[in-house]
């Protein structure tokens, strides 16, 4: 998007502040010179259109000037060596044109970029040592940061005297509040006054991590364009975000002038890597602070930080250890025999006291228990779905309401909600709810008239008013804090390990009960064996005495009565053998070996018998099988089913063949077995690896069992069976193992 579009009237958003290219804005500040230089060469190749002035050398004739002629031997060969070292660059005082500069050498992508600063007027070496002591005794001691803000806000007036002195400190939401003020008697208190993020959108938030301290030294200064715009280097426009000398959005120059402030001064407040606040200074003319004044305010910033930051360490560990102590009391009475929500019933601490909460839910595999002051279950059930959304483990807020309309309907008991999501399932969670606090909040000007469209400027503008404006705040809960969201998170993930133990108890006692299961299955196949072939061979023997004894009296359809029994009988008899074989497999353990598939397949075929009982039939096998790792008595069976099946079902066709081979595929020996048989119609593929199931036609003998013992075995050793068939011309099975 281009500047002309961004700031066109069609696009008018608050949004496009944050979008404004704030890096790259081409310009500079009036109290310098930005030089920039190919590092290979030292050879100017762009400049600020400022140079005669500072420089005494014209624009046109400072592009291509050589650095060295600039600066002198000296200052560049110590430039030099801090670029062979990459030992960083220092801040180097010379002397340009019989006037006094600091050089701050930094490198933007290719481009080695020198910000000349004017010197101004420095401080006496025992004046500097003095105003170092006074920032680390000042703000020694004070163990509350509102005392320590206050602090720090004195100490910055004392010393660089600015009108203004304020601590800004940002909300989670990057709205601002002043929590502390040093001012010059005649101005209107701006204390505990707030501004939306929209007035330090989040482009100068990053930058403020990059380039610790910022000066404006006039506000109605006239920007000083780059020149040329694009860098003959990179081919782009030139990224300035470390530039001292960086010019300033327009946006925000507009912004400071309707507060009526000359100049700025701004620092960073970092902790524990973001950025928690800043120190703006304001002053109602124009203010020059030179750079080492401005590294004593970025020494105070940091000394500052790192107070806040032990500050808050101490709130922490003191109140995360006090929940702690609530959180392990909670946990150790949960009880794995009991489901997670009648544990968290049955506790003597309610897990609400964990954190400052009015109520609570816990959502758990379609089963919900409220605590306390909540929306209803189907509330909290619609809310569980917005979570999921939102694929976060921890999820807080202190305006549900604002991120999830439909919480306008409860803000009252939920306001705020801190979530925690319970193992990998959909909509389980526990929370806690926040109720909607009563608060009134008074803002820097209307936080809602944030910018408008500046016609005769063709840009966005800034709001005007900076009046006290005062609001009360609606469905908006307290705060959740650092210690308890981590609370949260330690309890969560407790409560997580127990779930994972109860599923851990659930699956060694279903596997107990499958080793019972097990057992009975095998003293039920043995049953089988004993209970049912007494009888039937009792049934086979009776029929064949009627038949050899009886004949001969017995009329034709009893005697075909006798031969329906003797064959019924005996398919009773495969079925039973077949459902043994089953079982053996289903439950038995394997006894790998290596051993030669070729002398395997020879013994089953003179098992078989071919000559005798397929005659007709060609059996062809490929030079060469790999060797098979498996148990062998197993994979007897799986060869013994496959080129069983391979016979039966192309006995019937015209010079029958079986071909028998194996194919690497995947770095995977893979066997085949191949006939030329009735074949397998495609809608019974996915059936015929069933028990009991067939796909054959009736005047083929069977039980639907051989392939599923195939299919078992195979699975058992982690191997894979698939087919390719065509109805009348045949079928091979492949398979591994």
């Amino acid at each position: 998007m281009s500047e002309e579009q961004l700031w066109s009237s069609a696009s008018l958003d608050v949004s496009n502040c944050e979008k404004e290219p704030i890096h790259l804005i081409g310009k500079t500040q009036a109290h310098g010179v930005v030089v920039v230089l190919n590092p290979k060469t030292f050879k100017v190749t762009q400049a600020s259109e400022n140079t005669l002035k500072f420089f005494g050398i014209s624009h046109e004739d400072f592009l291509g000037f050589s650095l060295e002629r600039l600066i002198g031997k000296l200052s560049f060969e110590r430039l030099e060596t801090a670029i062979a070292k990459e030992s960083g660059f220092n801040a180097e005082t010379l002397q340009i044109n019989g006037q006094e500069f600091v050089m701050l050498p930094h490198f933007s992508e290719n481009n080695l970029i020198l910000d000349f600063e004017v010197l101004g007027t420095t401080w006496k070496a025992s004046q500097f040592q003095q105003q170092l002591t006074s920032i680390i005794n000042g703000l020694d001691g004070v163990e509350q940061t509102t005392a320590l803000c206050a602090k720090a806000a004195k100490l910055i007036k004392n010393i660089f005297n600015y009108d203004r002195v304020m601590v800004y400190r940002f909300d989670e939401e990057w709205n601002g509040e002043v929590v502390a003020e040093q001012k010059e008697k005649h101005l209107e208190t701006w204390l505990d006054l707030r501004y939306p993020a929209s007035d330090i959108p989040a482009q100068s938030r990053e930058l403020f991590l990059k380039h610790k301290v910022r000066i404006i030294s006039d506000v109605n200064y006239d920007p000083v364009p780059i020149s040329p715009e694009i860098s003959p280097i990179t081919g782009k426009a030139l990224d300035l975000s470390k530039s001292s000398l960086r010019g300033v959005s327009p946006i925000h120059i507009e912004y400071l002038q309707n507060m009526k402030v000359g100049a700025s001064l701004t620092a960073a407040i970092i902790v524990n890597g973001s950025l928690w606040g800043l120190v703006a200074c304001h002053h109602y003319s124009a203010k020059f602070i030179n750079y080492f004044h401005r590294e004593t305010c970025k020494f105070l910033a940091q000394v500052f930080s790192n107070k806040v930051s032990a500050i808050q360490t101490g709130i922490f560990n003191q109140k995360f250890n006090e929940k702690s102590t609530l959180r392990q009391k909670i946990t150790e009475e949960l009880n794995i025999e009991d489901s997670l929500i009648e544990n968290l019933l049955g506790t003597s601490l309610p897990f609400t006291s964990l954190v400052e909460s009015t109520g609570g839910a816990v959502i758990l595999n379609q089963e919900i228990e409220l605590f306390g002051k909540t929306p209803s279950k189907e509330e909290v059930i619609d809310l569980c779905s917005f979570l999921n959304g939102k694929n976060q483990s921890v999820f807080y807020t202190k305006s549900l309401k604002d991120k999830y309309g439909s919480a306008e309907n409860y803000k009252k008991v939920a306001s705020g909600v801190l979530s925690f999501k319970l193992g990998k399932s959909k909509d389980s969670f526990i929370m806690w709810f926040r109720p909607e606090m009563a608060e009134t909040v008074s803002w820097g000007g209307n936080p809602n008239n944030k910018v408008s469209y500046n016609q005769e400027k063709q840009r966005l503008s800034p709001r005007k008013s900076f009046k006290k404006w005062t609001e009360k705040l609606d469905g908006i809960s307290h705060s959740w804090k650092d210690y308890e969201i981590e609370t949260v998170k330690a309890f969560g993930e407790g409560l997580n390990q127990f779930l994972l133990a109860k599923q851990k108890e659930e699956i060694a006692r279903l596997y107990r009960e499958l080793q019972e299961a097990n057992k009975d299955l095998e003293l039920f196949s043995f049953g089988i064996s004993h209970d049912l072939r007494g009888p039937l061979r009792g049934i086979n023997g009776f029929a064949k005495i009627l038949k050899e004894d009886f004949s001969r009296e017995l009329p034709a359809e009893a005697t075909k009565a006798i031969n329906t029994i003797l064959s019924t009988s005996h398919k009773m008899e495969v079925v039973i053998d077949d459902i043994l074989s089953f079982s053996k497999i289903t439950s038995g353990d394997l006894k790998k070996t290596s051993f030669s598939t070729r002398k395997l397949i020879d013994e089953l075929l003179l098992s078989f018998n071919i000559e005798n009982n397929y005659p007709s039939s060609e059996v062809v096998i490929k030079e060469n099988l790999p060797e098979t790792f498996g148990d062998r008595r197993m994979i007897w069976q799986v060869w013994s089913n496959l080129l069983g099946n391979a016979l039966k079902y192309s006995e019937q066709t015209k010079n029958p063949k079986i071909e028998i081979g194996a194919t690497l595929q995947d770095d995977k020996d893979v066997f085949y077995i191949k006939d030329n048989g009735v074949g397998i119609p495609a809608g019974d593929r996915d059936k015929i690896f069933k028990v009991f199931s067939r796909a054959s036609k009736s005047q083929f003998k069977g039980t639907g069992v051989g392939l599923s013992i195939v299919a078992r075995i195979i699975e058992k050793h982690r191997g894979e069976i698939w087919l390719d068939s065509e109805p009348n011309k045949g079928t091979t099975f492949f398979f591994n193992f």
